[in-house]
């Protein structure tokens, strides 16, 4: 099974929000309630003068152990596909939160129906050889989306330039 996956470069998000709006736009999601499948959040650190702000942008990360798939009293969340996304069956959804209470990430999202809805990582785009709509929006390449070896692989290739550089340079601090 080929395991596809998000990554993200917390350095490179700016906070525009622009994945979001692609996340709902993609998902006829109204904006109104609050429901979206992807998040960012503001993290603040220290104070001036070296005060720090960065972004992070999360979505269902379609866990190996899903906790969700495990908490859901009717079964109704489950591993489908072969690139192992996690599926939810809003038929056999019974709303009870179960999914939310134990999911790290905040992906379970309920919207007006009362039925678990959450990230399915646009399969209908990837299968169309497209990315995700936030991965394809966004402005600042944070996000990237690929097989969990492919991103490895690119993440390897940049630590290792930036060592070489951070070597070359004669400052091998924050490699």
């Amino acid at each position: 099974m080929t395991q596809f996956c998000f990554s993200f470069d917390v350095s490179r998000c700016s906070g525009c929000m622009a994945c979001v709006v692609a996340c709902m736009d993609q998902n006829d999601l109204p904006g109104d309630d609050g429901v979206s499948f992807r998040h960012v959040t503001k993290l603040e650190q220290g104070h001036y003068p070296a005060a720090k702000i960065s972004f992070v942008s999360l979505a269902c990360q379609h866990c190996g152990d899903a906790p969700c798939s495990m908490a859901c009293p009717t079964n109704a969340i489950f591993r489908t596909r072969e690139d192992g996304s996690i599926d939810v069956n809003e038929e056999f959804c019974i709303g009870c939160h179960s999914c939310v209470q134990v999911c790290p990430f905040g992906a379970p999202q309920f919207p007006e129906e009362g039925k678990m809805s959450k990230c399915n990582r646009c399969f209908e785009r990837v299968e169309n050889g497209m990315e995700p709509a936030c991965v394809h929006t966004c402005t600042t390449r944070a996000l990237g989306f690929g097989t969990m070896e492919e991103l490895s692989e690119e993440k390897a290739g940049k630590a290792s330039v930036r060592i070489l550089e951070g070597l070359l340079s004669g400052s091998p601090e924050n490699p």
